[in-house]
């Protein structure tokens, strides 16, 4: 008698296909509900990339042991986030409590402004209906209600930077045995290229961010608009967000101005035009030459869609994550999968780069 369902060879392939197809959307799945874990993860990683630098300096120039130089670089990365806690509740905290007080004010201000116009008007209701419900506003609430999360996610980030700093190569090492044998080496130098690239990145970030505050903060005291060094603050650490973080830091310092008259909002507007001047002509381009180019338009978008998956939180990371994986790309695909040799220079707009297969 024909045994009808015992599947054949064809059967067999098929069904072993369906499964690892579902052990993949499973696995996927998995990594979704654990993004927030992967976020904090990622910016240990961007931490302890911070203290190995440090460590590299003090142990070069200062000719100190490596273990001692990576323990200078643990305390002055924690001098530097103590610091940064001092000026926000002890330097600039009237001023801060001062601007956030007066923020819903501001806003008030802000959509009556706009909605003396149709076009206004329409702006300010896309505005409503774009941010009502949406994953951002959804993780600012949860923020502003659970501090202490936020706090721990905090600690999380600093306790896995030391961990990360103290021994990287074991990580490494780690990640790698996960590799077959044969592509170990390509992937060895991808990391290290990806490494290098996200510590230029990161120093070209810190002396913006650095140079962006000092300016708006010295800029929109001449022009009069209160609590100048606290939007001075604001405005610098909005700088790690690409476009769209100076972008917003900019409506609270006009929403201040615009209570003190519109002279104080003229020359708001005059401080933060001359500063991007400054920043886009002088300062990015001398401090980012060794640092991967990305075409404005991908890192605009780029950014927009890594928060629209991962949130507020991923929204922080999202410039240095894009910057990982434009690295990984290049240097996986194009250089190894392709047979492309291209240079830093190659990811500049207008530029046609070299290709040798």
């Amino acid at each position: 008698m024909m045994k009808r369902l015992i599947p054949d060879d064809a059967d067999k392939r098929f069904i072993r296909r369906v499964v690892i197809l579902i052990a993949i959307l499973l696995v996927v799945m998995a990594l979704y509900r654990a993004i927030h874990i992967f976020i904090l993860a990622f910016g240990s990683i961007l931490g302890a990339i911070i203290i190995r630098s440090l460590s590299s300096a003090y142990e070069s120039r200062l000719h100190l042991p490596h273990r001692w130089a990576v323990l200078a670089g643990m305390l002055t990365a924690l001098a530097f986030i103590v610091a940064l806690v001092w000026l926000f509740t002890v330097q600039f905290g009237q001023q801060i409590n001062l601007f956030v007080t007066s923020l819903p004010e501001i806003v008030g201000q802000l959509e009556a402004m706009l909605s003396t116009s149709p076009v206004g008007a329409k702006i300010v209701d896309a505005v409503e209906a774009a941010y009502a419900g949406s994953r951002v506003a959804t993780d600012i609430g949860g923020i502003v209600a659970g501090s202490a999360e936020l706090v721990l996610n905090i600690l999380l980030v600093i306790v896995g930077s030391f961990f990360l700093a103290a021994d990287p190569t074991a990580y490494e090492r780690g990640f790698l045995l996960l590799v077959p044998e044969p592509q170990r080496e390509a992937f060895a130098d991808a990391l290290e290229e990806t490494a290098e690239k996200l510590r230029a990145w990161l120093i070209a970030q810190m002396i913006q961010m650095t140079t962006m505050g000092v300016m708006v903060g010295v800029g929109l005291w001449l022009a009069g608009v209160p609590s100048a060094a606290a939007l001075g603050l604001l405005a610098g650490l909005s700088e790690f967000i690409p476009y769209i973080g100076p972008t917003v830091a900019m409506v609270p310092a006009l929403g201040l101005a615009a209570t003190r008259g519109t002279d104080v909002l003229i020359g708001a507007l005059v401080t933060f035009a001359v500063v991007r001047l400054i920043q886009t002509n002088l300062i990015t381009p001398y401090v980012q030459q060794r640092v991967i180019r990305i075409p404005p338009a991908i890192t605009l978008f780029a950014i927009l869609a890594i928060g629209a998956i991962t949130g507020l939180y991923g929204l922080f990371f999202a410039a240095a994550f894009l910057v990982v994986i434009f690295t990984l790309v290049r240097s996986l695909y194009v250089s190894e999968v392709l047979g492309e040799r291209l240079r830093d220079e190659d990811s500049a707009p207008g530029s046609h780069g070299e290709r040798n297969p």
